[in-house]
Protein backbone atom coordinates (compact mmCIF):
# COMPACT_ATOMS: atom_id res chain seq x y z
CA UNK A 1 0.00 0.00 0.00
CA UNK A 2 1.09 3.40 -0.95
CA UNK A 3 1.90 5.90 1.80
CA UNK A 4 -0.49 8.65 1.96
CA UNK A 5 0.05 12.85 2.10
CA UNK A 6 -2.51 15.04 3.44
CA UNK A 7 -2.31 18.49 2.27
CA UNK A 8 -3.92 21.89 2.39
CA UNK A 9 -3.93 24.80 -0.43
CA UNK A 10 -3.30 22.20 -2.81
CA UNK A 11 -5.17 23.84 -5.71
CA UNK A 12 -1.97 26.43 -6.43
CA UNK A 13 1.44 27.56 -5.68
CA UNK A 14 3.48 25.61 -2.70
CA UNK A 15 0.85 23.08 -1.93
CA UNK A 16 0.49 21.99 -5.85
CA UNK A 17 4.38 21.57 -6.00
CA UNK A 18 4.47 19.79 -2.81
CA UNK A 19 1.81 17.20 -3.80
CA UNK A 20 3.46 16.75 -7.34
CA UNK A 21 6.59 15.71 -5.51
CA UNK A 22 4.95 13.42 -3.33
CA UNK A 23 3.27 11.70 -6.01
CA UNK A 24 6.46 11.14 -7.63
CA UNK A 25 7.71 9.70 -4.55
CA UNK A 26 4.95 7.22 -5.00
CA UNK A 27 2.93 8.67 -2.23
CA UNK A 28 -1.44 8.58 -2.31
CA UNK A 29 -2.55 12.36 -1.82
CA UNK A 30 -5.27 13.68 -0.07
CA UNK A 31 -5.83 16.83 -1.77
CA UNK A 32 -7.40 19.70 0.43
CA UNK A 33 -8.85 23.46 -0.48
CA UNK A 34 -11.63 24.97 -1.21
CA UNK A 35 -11.30 24.80 -5.36
CA UNK A 36 -11.91 21.47 -6.27
CA UNK A 37 -12.18 22.44 -9.84
CA UNK A 38 -8.90 23.09 -9.97
CA UNK A 39 -7.23 20.55 -8.49
CA UNK A 40 -8.77 18.33 -10.27
CA UNK A 41 -8.13 19.85 -13.47
CA UNK A 42 -4.44 19.79 -12.48
CA UNK A 43 -4.60 15.94 -11.12
CA UNK A 44 -6.18 15.11 -14.84
CA UNK A 45 -3.42 17.24 -16.64
CA UNK A 46 -0.78 16.03 -14.74
CA UNK A 47 -2.20 12.44 -15.71
CA UNK A 48 -2.55 10.90 -11.92
CA UNK A 49 -3.75 8.05 -11.40
CA UNK A 50 -7.52 8.27 -9.94
CA UNK A 51 -6.39 5.09 -7.79
CA UNK A 52 -3.98 7.09 -5.89
CA UNK A 53 -5.78 10.74 -5.12
CA UNK A 54 -8.76 11.98 -3.17
CA UNK A 55 -9.60 15.68 -3.52
CA UNK A 56 -11.78 17.12 -0.47
CA UNK A 57 -13.85 20.33 -0.68
CA UNK A 58 -12.94 22.43 2.94
CA UNK A 59 -11.83 26.14 4.00
CA UNK A 60 -9.89 25.55 6.44
CA UNK A 61 -10.96 29.23 7.87
CA UNK A 62 -14.17 27.27 8.78
CA UNK A 63 -13.19 24.75 11.64
CA UNK A 64 -16.05 22.63 10.98
CA UNK A 65 -14.79 22.18 7.61
CA UNK A 66 -11.19 21.24 7.92
CA UNK A 67 -11.70 18.68 10.52
CA UNK A 68 -14.70 17.13 8.31
CA UNK A 69 -12.74 17.14 5.64
CA UNK A 70 -9.61 15.31 7.95
CA UNK A 71 -12.44 12.80 9.39
CA UNK A 72 -13.37 12.13 5.42
CA UNK A 73 -9.69 11.25 4.51
CA UNK A 74 -9.43 9.02 7.13
CA UNK A 75 -12.25 6.65 6.45
CA UNK A 76 -11.43 6.38 2.60
CA UNK A 77 -7.65 6.66 2.97
CA UNK A 78 -6.52 6.10 6.28
CA UNK A 79 -4.21 7.89 8.53
CA UNK A 80 -1.67 9.71 6.58
CA UNK A 81 2.07 9.70 6.96
CA UNK A 82 2.30 12.82 6.41
CA UNK A 83 0.17 15.87 7.08
CA UNK A 84 1.41 19.43 5.32
CA UNK A 85 -0.61 22.30 6.85
CA UNK A 86 -0.03 24.45 4.15
CA UNK A 87 -3.28 26.58 3.51
CA UNK A 88 -2.19 30.59 4.13
CA UNK A 89 -2.83 34.02 2.92
CA UNK A 90 -0.90 36.83 3.18
CA UNK A 91 -2.56 40.47 2.65
CA UNK A 92 -1.34 43.68 4.05
CA UNK A 93 -3.02 45.80 6.71
CA UNK A 94 -3.05 48.99 8.07
CA UNK A 95 -3.96 48.94 12.01
CA UNK A 96 -5.44 52.53 11.26
CA UNK A 97 -8.19 51.26 9.16
CA UNK A 98 -11.28 49.63 10.87
CA UNK A 99 -11.95 47.24 8.17
CA UNK A 100 -8.37 45.62 8.38
CA UNK A 101 -8.91 44.44 11.69
CA UNK A 102 -11.45 42.43 9.61
CA UNK A 103 -8.51 41.19 7.66
CA UNK A 104 -6.24 40.09 10.27
CA UNK A 105 -9.25 38.11 11.74
CA UNK A 106 -8.92 36.30 8.63
CA UNK A 107 -5.46 35.99 8.54
CA UNK A 108 -5.46 33.97 11.86
CA UNK A 109 -8.20 32.34 11.37
CA UNK A 110 -6.60 30.50 8.27
CA UNK A 111 -2.80 30.57 8.88
CA UNK A 112 -3.79 29.76 12.67
CA UNK A 113 -6.75 28.26 14.04
CA UNK A 114 -6.64 26.57 10.74
CA UNK A 115 -3.37 24.95 10.80
CA UNK A 116 -4.11 23.63 14.19
CA UNK A 117 -7.53 22.58 12.83
CA UNK A 118 -5.85 20.58 10.13
CA UNK A 119 -3.65 18.66 12.33
CA UNK A 120 -6.27 17.58 15.37
CA UNK A 121 -7.93 14.73 13.90
CA UNK A 122 -4.97 13.32 12.73
CA UNK A 123 -3.10 13.44 16.38
CA UNK A 124 -4.38 10.37 18.18
CA UNK A 125 -4.30 8.21 14.83
CA UNK A 126 -0.45 9.20 14.51
CA UNK A 127 0.51 8.37 17.90
CA UNK A 128 -1.68 5.31 18.08
CA UNK A 129 0.47 4.11 14.97
CA UNK A 130 3.71 5.55 16.50
CA UNK A 131 4.80 7.33 13.32
CA UNK A 132 3.53 9.94 11.02
CA UNK A 133 4.95 13.53 10.60
CA UNK A 134 2.62 16.79 11.13
CA UNK A 135 4.41 19.76 8.90
CA UNK A 136 3.54 23.48 9.36
CA UNK A 137 4.41 25.57 6.92
CA UNK A 138 5.74 28.90 8.44
CA UNK A 139 7.86 31.98 6.94
CA UNK A 140 10.67 33.79 7.15
CA UNK A 141 8.41 36.86 7.57
CA UNK A 142 7.57 35.19 11.49
CA UNK A 143 11.04 35.95 12.66
CA UNK A 144 11.13 39.48 12.87
CA UNK A 145 7.80 42.05 11.95
CA UNK A 146 7.64 44.08 8.95
CA UNK A 147 5.96 47.55 8.16
CA UNK A 148 2.94 46.68 6.74
CA UNK A 149 2.73 43.15 7.07
CA UNK A 150 1.75 42.98 10.54
CA UNK A 151 -1.06 40.14 10.33
CA UNK A 152 1.35 37.96 8.42
CA UNK A 153 4.17 38.04 10.51
CA UNK A 154 2.06 37.88 13.47
CA UNK A 155 0.58 35.02 12.34
CA UNK A 156 3.75 33.14 10.85
CA UNK A 157 5.79 33.75 14.31
CA UNK A 158 2.58 32.15 15.57
CA UNK A 159 3.03 29.14 13.33
CA UNK A 160 6.39 28.69 14.51
CA UNK A 161 5.56 29.22 18.21
CA UNK A 162 2.66 26.87 18.03
CA UNK A 163 4.60 23.90 16.26
CA UNK A 164 7.56 24.36 18.80
CA UNK A 165 4.87 23.53 21.43
CA UNK A 166 3.45 20.97 19.57
CA UNK A 167 6.34 18.93 18.68
CA UNK A 168 7.36 18.99 22.48
CA UNK A 169 4.15 17.57 23.20
CA UNK A 170 4.29 14.75 20.82
CA UNK A 171 8.01 14.14 21.85
CA UNK A 172 7.89 10.20 22.73
CA UNK A 173 4.69 9.62 20.34
CA UNK A 174 6.84 8.73 17.71
CA UNK A 175 5.19 11.61 15.55
CA UNK A 176 7.63 14.09 13.98
CA UNK A 177 6.25 17.49 14.27
CA UNK A 178 7.86 20.20 11.69
CA UNK A 179 8.17 23.87 10.92
CA UNK A 180 9.57 24.41 6.67
CA UNK A 181 9.51 28.42 6.69
CA UNK A 182 9.97 29.42 2.96
CA UNK A 183 11.64 32.67 2.04
CA UNK A 184 10.29 33.84 -1.25
CA UNK A 185 8.89 31.37 -3.40
CA UNK A 186 7.29 31.75 -6.73
CA UNK A 187 3.48 31.42 -6.62
CA UNK A 188 0.35 33.64 -7.18
CA UNK A 189 1.07 34.74 -3.51
CA UNK A 190 4.42 36.32 -4.25
CA UNK A 191 3.97 37.43 -7.73
CA UNK A 192 1.92 40.45 -6.66
CA UNK A 193 4.40 41.88 -4.03
CA UNK A 194 6.05 45.43 -5.35
CA UNK A 195 9.07 45.03 -3.56
CA UNK A 196 12.53 42.78 -4.29
CA UNK A 197 12.32 39.27 -3.34
CA UNK A 198 16.01 38.02 -2.86
CA UNK A 199 17.10 34.40 -3.57
CA UNK A 200 13.43 33.90 -4.85
CA UNK A 201 13.10 29.94 -5.41
CA UNK A 202 10.51 27.97 -8.04
CA UNK A 203 8.22 26.20 -6.30
CA UNK A 204 9.26 22.77 -7.50
CA UNK A 205 13.01 23.01 -6.20
CA UNK A 206 10.93 24.37 -2.86
CA UNK A 207 9.22 20.91 -3.23
CA UNK A 208 12.66 19.07 -3.71
CA UNK A 209 13.84 20.99 -0.40
CA UNK A 210 11.08 20.59 1.43
CA UNK A 211 10.63 16.68 0.96
CA UNK A 212 13.83 16.17 1.79
CA UNK A 213 13.45 18.13 5.18
CA UNK A 214 10.47 15.99 5.95
CA UNK A 215 11.87 12.58 5.30
CA UNK A 216 15.46 13.41 6.95
CA UNK A 217 13.55 14.15 9.94
CA UNK A 218 14.17 17.48 10.99
CA UNK A 219 12.53 19.74 13.04
CA UNK A 220 12.91 22.81 11.85
CA UNK A 221 14.41 24.52 8.16
CA UNK A 222 14.43 27.54 6.72
CA UNK A 223 14.32 27.11 2.54
CA UNK A 224 16.25 28.60 0.74
CA UNK A 225 18.88 28.01 3.51
CA UNK A 226 20.25 31.93 2.57
CA UNK A 227 17.07 33.42 3.78
CA UNK A 228 17.76 32.02 7.04
CA UNK A 229 21.51 33.50 7.07
CA UNK A 230 18.94 36.91 6.49
CA UNK A 231 16.61 36.66 8.98
CA UNK A 232 19.18 35.86 11.48
CA UNK A 233 21.18 38.69 10.73
CA UNK A 234 17.98 41.34 10.79
CA UNK A 235 16.68 39.40 13.76
CA UNK A 236 19.95 40.67 15.89
CA UNK A 237 19.92 43.93 14.65
CA UNK A 238 19.08 46.58 17.25
CA UNK A 239 15.77 48.04 16.79
CA UNK A 240 17.03 51.74 15.81
CA UNK A 241 18.80 50.03 12.81
CA UNK A 242 16.65 47.39 11.78
CA UNK A 243 13.79 50.04 11.40
CA UNK A 244 16.12 52.70 9.66
CA UNK A 245 16.75 49.45 7.34
CA UNK A 246 12.96 49.32 6.33
CA UNK A 247 12.71 52.95 6.01
CA UNK A 248 10.51 53.59 3.08
CA UNK A 249 10.32 49.71 2.28
CA UNK A 250 7.20 48.88 -0.13
CA UNK A 251 4.54 47.52 1.72
CA UNK A 252 2.39 44.45 1.51
CA UNK A 253 -0.92 45.31 -0.98
CA UNK A 254 -4.12 45.73 0.97
CA UNK A 255 -7.01 44.01 0.24
CA UNK A 256 -8.39 47.13 -1.27
CA UNK A 257 -5.09 47.49 -3.51
CA UNK A 258 -6.00 44.49 -5.74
Amino acid sequence: MSQLIFVTGASSGIGQALAWRYYQAGYALALVARRTDEMQTWATQRGLDPARYQIYSADVAEVDSIVAAAQLCLQRQGVPDVVIANAGVSIGMDTAVREDLAVMIRVFAINNVGLAATFHAFIDPMAQRGSGALVGIGSVAGIRGLPGHGAYCASKAAVISYCESLRGELRDSGVQVLTICPGYIDTPLTQKNRYAMPFLMSADVFADKAFAAIRGGATYRVIPWQMGWVAKGLRVLPNWLFDRVLSGRPRKRRVTEG
